[in-house]
This record gives structure tokens, C-alpha cells and sequence, in this order.
């Protein structure tokens, strides 16, 4: 027989296997000793109260055991004789798109302009160590894409745009742990997903297709608005499809695409600041205890939004026990994310706290930067908030003595306007330099986040604190363009066989949301080339 109950019980009761399997007999009236199994379907933690509790969704099996593995397994089969349909990126849109073309009958043919998953940790680790920026390999680009070593969360707030299950369930069948599937906010973690990616890979390669590193794509080839394949930095690749996937960094292919005419839109976004406390600190304040999370509870996490002055003011992709990262993609520029590994065990916790921003509003003159090296773009260009997005890292960069060291201001001291006199210890592996970033943050941003920051102390007892430190800026938090394409078919609105796909297209924000949009450009190709 086979139960499923909805519990709430104290963390140490949800710990293992043997406590919950004892709290669930004691309470739901069964024989302890016929209780073969216990698998958590869903999990979440509640932490309204002072008293904290996990619910729980759980399947007992009583007198038998589980059938079978705990995901569905999908079937790759041999593509190798396939039409081919080029894959531009190789982020989760991209693998999670090749994926889905093998299973409809295509053979992928995946080009990336960066290295993979492993060779690229050394560029990685060069940006703190030298301050060099390879603008090919980097936190952005390479194997894996922006989420690959910046925290691998798979939460995403998309119910409606695919099969979210299902995309966790290939990511399980890859390696990685089913902890996944039950988890409210799950997360594999920075330390595990290169394996995963490269599992990924793997599977692409062993069914026929192909996946080509350090292929940068130069131009699209159009012949009478219709996609013939694309050119790149090793020559031409041909194919009657193309998907695009390069993810929101990749300025380049915004321009090129501009340049050649294809149909973009500026597209809003929202920009601020790395903020990061010590994570005792933030388990003190989110389970309400003087303990922190004790044995049995994960670093905490939060969550905070409000609305000033007609804008968004909120925190994003919030890491605990993670660290801030350099995440330029380019020289001369300067800009920073957040990761965390899957234990989250470290001295910190970190989140983006960024204010909305509008496509008409970077045209406002208290948005105005100035900065070399960047020409002005037209009013009605759709590319003014990449630009005015671009102007922001450049200021930073020199605003960090020209280097990856970050401008960092104190918590308090952003708030009261005041330039902080010394800093507090950081994960920020460049280092950090005091800047008053009151000053020199347009004030169309830096006045929300004051006010938001202000609102989420009273909020939360404790947040607004001198033990946290800004640190700038946070630009990526999804793509400054839109690549126009058609609601029912995914295709580009002129070009036929143009798949804008994810992040990069303006159609995903995050893993998961990326990999489904990915999925579904892959049968839309699959209609377009009636396979």
C-alpha cells in the first residue's frame, strides 16, 4: 500500500529518513515496522513564526518497496544521419534545446564561443588573480553559460511556459541529486553542475551530435529571409534552422543583428548592487533565533520587494552561504554576481538588490553617464539600454581603479550618504575599494534603493545594518534587448528558420525558464523543417 501525507513537523523530525519515518507511524497510526520506504515529494520551509517548521508532501510505502528510480528517465536515440539544426550557445537554453532536437529526430549542432565547462575555470580564476578578463571564456560565457559557476538555481516563478518537471528530471538523469524535485527552491550548487553540463554534453555527442568550442558565430546567413546557416570565426556552418541562444552578454550578436536589420526592441531590466551580509546573520534574522539555524536547518534565505516611486525595488538571486563574483565579459568594464556551492556553508550570504528600469528611462537626464569609448545611441535605438547598461560597467570599472576591485560602500553609510572609512571582510575575491556609491550611481537608481533599503530594515529587524556591504554593480540581471519572434511558432518575426531562444532572446530569466524555452524552440524547428 501506498500513502501520501501532508506534514509539517520541527526540523530535526525532518532530518533523515529514520526520524521521519518514526514521526510518520507515531502520528498517521502505523506499524513502524511495515513501513518500507519514505520518499519527500515536496519540501519548503516555514519561517513566519519564531517556532520554524518544514512542510512536507511524502509518499510511505507500506509492506512494499519503491518501484523503479525517482525521475523519468528520457530516451536519446541515434541521430547521426539527421537533418542538422544549428544550436548558437551552449547555456541551458542551448543544451536543454539540443536535448529536445535529438528526441524529435534532429541532429544538434551546438557551437560555442567559449571553452568547456572545465577548461574554462582557469579564466575563471585569472580575473581575481591578474584582473584580466578573457572576453570569450569568463563567468558569462563557455560550457554551462552564465549559470554554470554562478549558483545553479532552478526556481523560477514560470508556471505556464512548459514542463518545468520535466526539465528537472533531465537535469536529475545527468547526475544531478533528486533532492531537486522536492525541494521548494531547489538548487544543485556551483561545485556540482560542471559534471552535470558535461553528462549533458556527453549524451549530444553519443547520439550523433556535435558540439564545437571556441566557434564564436559572426553573422547569420539570410538568402531571401530565410535562415541558410550562420558564419563563424572557423568558417561556415549550414543549416536550414538556426536557434538562437547566446545568452543576455553577448553584445556582439545585438549589434550584428542590428547592423543587419533584424527586428530587436529595447527591453527593460533592472540594475543595483551586491548586497552581502554574514550569513549568521541573516539565519538570525530569518528563523528568529539568537542560534542562527542550529544542526538541522539550510543557511536562510529571503526574499524582499517593494515599489518607490513607480519603480520595482527587490532582491535577486539570492545566495546563501555563497560568494560575490567578477562577472565582466568584456575589458574595461566591471560588474558583479552571486553563487553559491551546494553546501552553502560559507561565511556570507549575498543577493542582487536592483531597482526596475524601463526602456524610457534610461533616456532621463539623471541617467545620463558618461563614459569613454561608447558611442551615444539614437533615442529610438532598440539597443539604448544595452548601451546605457554598457556606460554603467565602464563607470564602475574605473570607478575600481581600472582593475576587477570592486567599489564597496557600508550598508549604513550608502543610506546616510556618507563615504565608509573602512570596509567589512568579503567573499569578493578581487578585493574591494571604498567608493561613495551614493555619488556616482544615477540617482534614479541610488534614491530607490535607499528608500527600498530604509523600508526592508523596518521590515526585517537587523537587514540595515553596517555589517553589510554594497558592492558594484549588478547590470545582468536579464537582457537590455529582444529578439522579435512570433508567439505561436517561436520563429523571428521577418527571418524564417531564426529561433530567438532564451535569456538572450528576452524570453527566460534563469535556469529553468531558459531550458524550457529552449525545449520549446526545438519542436517549433521540428514543425518548421516537418520532420
Amino acid at each position: 500500500m501506498v500513502y501520501e501525507f501532508q506534514i509539517r513537523v520541527l526540523p530535526h523530525e525532518a532530518a533523515n529518513e529514520q526520524s521521519l519515518t518514526q514521526y510518520i507511524a507515531r502520528n498517521k497510526g502505523l506499524d513502524q515496522r511495515t513501513i518500507r520506504a519514505v520518499r519527500v515529494i515536496r519540501r519548503s520551509i516555514d519561517a513566519r513564526q519564531r517556532t520554524v517548521y518544514v512542510n512536507l508532501l511524502v509518499r510511505v510505502f507500506v509492506n512494499e518497496a519503491p518501484v523503479g528510480e525517482e525521475f523519468a528517465r528520457r530516451e536519446y536515440g541515434d541521430v547521426t544521419a539527421c537533418k542538422p539544426v544549428i544550436v548558437v550557445g551552449a547555456g541551458p537554453a542551448g543544451l536543454f534545446a539540443a536535448l529536445k532536437l535529438i528526441e524529435c529526430g534532429l541532429r544538434p549542432v551546438v557551437v560555442e564561443r567559449g571553452k568547456d565547462v572545465r577548461t574554462r575555470k582557469v579564466d575563471l580564476a585569472n580575473i581575481s588573480r591578474t584582473h584580466s578578463v578573457n572576453p570569450e571564456s569568463n563567468y558569462c560565457f563557455g560550457e554551462g553559460g552564465a549559470g554554470a559557476y554562478s549558483d545553479g538555481k532552478l526556481y523560477t516563478r514560470s508556471k505556464k511556459r512548459g514542463n518545468i518537471e520535466g526539465v528537472l528530471n533531465v537535469f536529475c538523469q545527468h547526475g544531478a541529486s533528486t533532492t531537486i524535485l522536492s525541494d521548494a527552491h531547489p538548487h544543485i550548487g556551483t561545485d556540482k553542475l560542471p559534471r552535470v553540463i558535461e553528462y549533458i554534453r556527453n549524451t549530444i555527442i553519443s547520439c550523433g551530435g556535435e558540439v564545437r568550442f571556441e566557434t564564436r558565430m559572426e553573422d547569420i546567413v539570410i538568402k531571401n529571409d530565410k535562415v541558410k546557416g550562420i558564419m563563424t570565426n572557423n568558417g561556415e556552418i549550414l543549416a536550414d534552422a538556426v536557434i538562437l541562444a547566446t545568452g543576455h552578454s553577448a553584445k556582439d550578436v545585438y549589434r550584428s543583428l542590428n547592423d543587419s536589420n533584424v527586428a530587436l526592441e529595447a527591453k527593460g531590466f533592472a540594475i543595483g548592487v551586491r548586497l552581502e551580509h554574514p550569513s549568521e546573520l541573516i539565519d538570525r534574522i530569518q528563523y528568529h533565533s539568537p542560534k542562527g539555524r542550529g544542526k538541522y536547518l539550510p543557511a536562510a534565505e529571503y526574499s524582499f520587494t517593494t515599489q518607490v516611486e513607480g519603480r520595482g525595488v527587490y532582491s535577486f538571486c539570492m545566495c546563501p552561504g555563497g560568494v560575490v563574483i567578477p562577472s565582466a565579459s568584456a575589458k574595461k568594464e566591471l560588474l558583479v554576481n552571486g553563487m553559491s556551492p551546494s553546501h552553502r556553508g560559507g561565511a556570507w550570504s549575498n543577493s542582487g538588490m536592483v531597482v526596475q528600469v524601463n526602456p524610457e528611462d534610461v533616456l532621463l537626464p539623471e541617467m545620463q553617464i558618461e563614459c569613454e569609448d561608447i558611442e551615444a545611441v539614437a533615442s529610438d535605438s532598440p539597443l539604448r539600454v544595452m548601451n546605457f547598461q554598457e556606460r554603467l560597467e565602464r563607470l564602475c570599472w574605473q570607478m575600481g581603479n581600472q582593475r576587477q576591485t570592486a567599489p564597496a560602500q557600508r550598508m549604513t553609510d550608502f543610506v546616510n550618504r556618507k563615504l565608509s572609512y573602512d570596509l567589512p571582510r568579503s567573499s569578493y575575491a578581487p578585493g574591494l575599494i571604498s567608493s561613495p556609491m551614493h555619488f556616482w550611481l544615477p540617482q534614479f537608481v541610488s534614491s530607490r534603493l535607499k528608500r527600498g533599503f530604509e523600508q526592508f530594515g523596518r521590515m526585517s529587524h537587523g537587514f540595515l545594518t553596517s555589517e553589510a556591504t554594497m558592492i558594484g554593480v549588478e547590470t545582468r540581471t536579464s537582457s537590455p534587448v529582444r529578439i522579435l519572434r512570433d508567439n505561436e511558432t517561436l520563429q523571428h518575426v521577418t527571418v524564417e528558420g531564426l529561433f530567438p531562444c532564451g535569456e538572450g532572446a528576452g524570453y527566460a530569466g534563469g535556469i529553468v525558464s531558459a531550458a524550457v524555452d529552449g525545449e520549446r524552440c526545438a519542436m517549433s524547428a521540428k514543425e518548421y523543417l516537418g520532420v
